[in-house]
């Protein structure tokens, strides 16, 4: 067997000794590997080469045993080089500029700061809580508020940056590693549709990514954002390892554990964020319906639940709640379809989405277009053909084609649309673009590359006339001397000297003439001439769009929403960083102090210490420099008397505010009687659940009667709300996470955690009085 070329070279170093040969001889009950297909005959599966035996009579003549190289690239050449430099060189740079452009965006949300209560909760000793002594799990990423707990643990630095500085990281490691992914994934496209080109790897994917203003706040924000896609491209690097491993009875010790990691990882899906169990359930089922023996399926599922599942059961026991907290509070399985669709305007309308996103689209039909290309090849055999097969037969050969890059490919695209469309339903988020930055990074992970390739050889002849053969005779002899066209001198052409086609139109390889129909024996140089035609052109289409992409992310790299900052709109949906760098006049906002510009802030770290003995209710006023305080009756003891804070913004508040200060907010994020109220249909999206401030001084026990309750407050509502809180159900939900936690307490909110996530209670009192079938406290205030 010849010496491999280039790309198949640098294919086997990148890869290992575990990848079969795209090409191998196979036997007559198997058909040909192709790029997306596996051989059919089960026990002609390729292995591992250094594990198996090999057979010699089934090697082509010459053919040497396959092994691990490690020194082949010191004999790599020009299109070894070219292929791998060109994906450095796209990789760092476009690495680079993503850094630069979220370091100069840097901040944290105020939605980040919430994270951040809860870790210092857990260093005071009070467990994984918003509020110290009531279990309620105001985070919806667990694996990020433990995430960043480990590091803050390490670290012993400020909160704040560690949250910075571990967003940055993530984010920013996700595009080379998603990079990296689909260079793996086009390894045997290196070479082109002829086989024989330089091929470049281009980035396409990312620059349409970092090119959002979105994607650069929130890769710093301190939310999960740079987390998912680093999850999603480790993901996409496993998946695509896999589908070139060998698996069942030919897998080695490596791969199998390999296997039972990327089981692991697609597992860690739902502590990552709920919605992304879409993604690492469909990677899931593809590994899993792949071909493996039962005691490995048995490992994958045991791998992948052990981690979700043991803290479900933890959840459940602890907060009483099948899902987090916010999940309530937001309504994750609400609908709102219009509301979506305008989430989804915001996103492509100021940046001209729909360009980039059009043509990453036709460089993906491209792209498909050449896998068939090539997969034409006139060297391949054709398949037996083969007897009607079982349906056991058929189902095994389902099975293998899932372990294949094009079942990958499909799947990760699926899931990234699937987790993108119930984010249209959801109705998306009053950030700009926040929720749709992870689906749209994970069906763009098949292009953060794509190959442009120039092929070397027979360009010429591609593109040049030839002449028609003359037609052989009825009895398949090529043409006498009278009807044979002249040669190049002008003298008649007889048999033995008859022309030969430039491009090899009349004579196959051994030179024999056309058959007997008068049609060319050899195929194989007009062919190739229109692979090559098709390799050009696909290449100048590519390399267009992918300059195209560069200009249009030059261009709106720096675009801003209407009025972002000052006005929120009509749809709810705002410019979360301009917002705050406008309200504050600090350009990188990252600490809690920085927030104490926010208007009402210093306000309410004034008066937190002044009636954080004497306790009570913090309401925030219309004034921007006030707050009023809804006092504590005289008979409470002392050890009773706590401070609560009620406002919106629950970050900013809760880490200025010290650890014994209730802090909770009217929408729900920590407040689990805000949170089972029902949604409002005409509500702010993200904020659509608005808890009227009687009920917290209700429940606080401030006292109900003016002068001393705030006047702006209705004193009938409040003594409404004190019945309506006596409720059994909403007394058995406020027990579950307010009493003490023991054994017994861990079993029953094991069992009513399934009735707690759907209980809902009616915002209004009175009604919520009447669903219970309360009695009806006397109006103070007739009507």
């Amino acid at each position: 067997m010849p010496e491999d070329d280039a790309p198949t070279q640098w294919l086997r170093l990148n890869l290992g000794g575990d990848e079969p040969d795209e090409e191998r001889t196979v036997g007559a009950n198997e058909r040909t590997v192709d790029d997306n297909e596996r051989p059919v005959d089960e026990d002609e599966r390729p292995v591992d080469e250094d594990e198996r035996t090999v057979d010699v009579k089934k090697r082509t003549v010459g053919e040497k045993k396959r092994t691990v190289d490690v020194g082949a690239w010191r004999r790599w050449g020009g299109r070894e080089w070219t292929a791998v430099i060109s994906f450095l060189i796209g990789a760092i740079t476009v690495t680079t500029f993503f850094a630069i452009g979220a370091w100069q965006r840097r901040w944290i949300a105020d939605d980040g700061l919430i994270v951040l209560r809860t870790l210092r909760n857990l260093f005071a000793g009070n467990g994984p809580v918003f509020n110290a002594g009531e279990r309620v799990e105001a985070n919806t990423s667990t694996a990020w508020t433990y995430l960043l707990w480990f590091w803050a643990w390490v670290t012993d630095g400020q909160l704040e940056y560690v949250a910075l500085w571990v967003a940055l990281v993530l984010s920013v490691s996700a595009v080379p590693i998603a990079m990296y992914g689909t260079a793996r994934l086009l390894r045997r496209r290196l070479g082109g549709i002829t086989g024989d080109g330089y091929t470049l790897l281009l980035p396409l994917g990312p620059i349409i990514y970092i090119a959002l203003p979105p994607a650069r706040d929130f890769a710093t924000s301190g939310l999960e954002n740079g987390l998912c896609i680093f999850w999603a491209a480790v993901l996409w690097c496993l998946l695509i390892s896999w589908c070139r491993r060998p698996s069942g009875a030919d897998a080695t010790r490596a791969g199998s554990a390999a296997t039972l990691f990327l089981a692991f990882w697609a597992g860690l899906a739902p502590l990552v964020r709920p919605e992304l169990t879409v993604i690492g359930g469909i990677a899931l089922v593809l590994v899993f319906l792949a071909p493996q023996s039962w005691k490995m399926r048995v490992g994958i599922v045991v791998v992948a639940a052990i981690l979700p599942v043991g803290y479900q059961i933890f959840r459940m026991g602890y907060y009483a709640l099948l899902v987090p907290n916010p999940a309530v509070a937001k309504d994750a399985s609400g609908s709102k379809w219009h509301q979506g669709f305008l989430y989804l305007a915001n996103l492509f309308g100021p940046y001209t989405l729909l360009l980039p996103v059009v043509l990453a689209l036709v460089a993906g039909i491209l792209l498909a277009v050449g896998v068939r290309a090539r997969k034409l090849s006139p060297t391949r055999p054709e398949p037996a053909s083969q007897a009607p097969r079982s349906m056991r037969a058929r189902l095994a050969a389902w099975s293998r084609r899932l372990q294949t890059p094009g079942a990958v490919v499909t799947a990760m695209v699926l899931a990234g649309f699937i987790v993108g469309l119930y984010w249209l339903r959801q109705g998306g988020d009053f950030m700009h673009g926040r929720v749709l930055l992870t689906p749209l990074f994970v069906m763009l992970l098949p292009l953060m590359v794509i190959p442009v390739t120039i092929p070397v050889r027979g360009v010429a002849a591609a593109f040049r006339r030839t002449r028609r053969p003359a037609p052989a005779n009825t009895d398949g002899a090529p043409a006498n001397a009278d009807s044979a066209p002249a040669d190049t001198d002008g003298a008649p052409a007889n048999a033995d000297s008859a022309p030969a086609d430039t491009d090899g139109a009349l004579a196959n390889a051994d030179g024999a003439p056309a058959d007997a129909d008068g049609a060319p024996a050899d195929t194989d140089g007009a062919l190739r001439a229109r692979r090559t035609r098709l390799q050009l052109v696909g290449s100048t289409v590519l390399a267009a769009m992918w300059i195209t992409t560069i200009a249009w992310a030059a261009i709106v790299h720096e675009d801003v929403l209407p009025n972002a900052g000052i006005d929120i709109g009509r749809s709810g949906i705002v410019d979360e960083r301009r917002f705050y760098v406008t309200n504050m006049g600090i350009e990188n906002p990252v600490t809690a102090k920085d927030y104490l510009d926010y208007p009402r802030m210093k306000a309410m770290v004034e008066d937190i210490a002044q009636y954080q003995k004497e306790g009570g209710v913090l309401i925030a006023s219309f004034d921007y420099d006030q707050w009023y305080i809804a006092r504590l009756p005289a008979s409470t003891p002392q050890d009773k008397r706590h401070l609560t804070v009620f406002f919106l913004n629950l970050g900013m508040t809760s880490m200025n505010a010290p650890l014994n200060v209730r802090v909770i907010d009217q929408m729900g994020l920590a407040y689990p009687i805000a949170a089972h109220t029902e949604r409002l249909d005409d509500g702010r999206i993200g904020h659509d659940k608005v808890l009227p401030t009687e009920w917290v001084v209700a429940e606080a026990g401030a006292v109900p009667r003016a002068p001393i309750l705030p006047g702006f407050l209705d004193e009938d509502v409040v003594r409404q709300a004190q019945v309506a809180l006596t409720c059994p159900a909403t007394r058995d939900r406020i027990a579950s996470y307010e009493a003490p936690w023991t054994w017994q307490r861990f079993k029953s909110n094991l069992i009513q955690s399934f009735t707690f996530t759907d209980y809902r209670i009616d915002r209004n009192p009175e009604y919520e009085i009447e669903h219970c079938g309360l009695t009806m406290p006397p109006r103070i205030h007739p009507r």
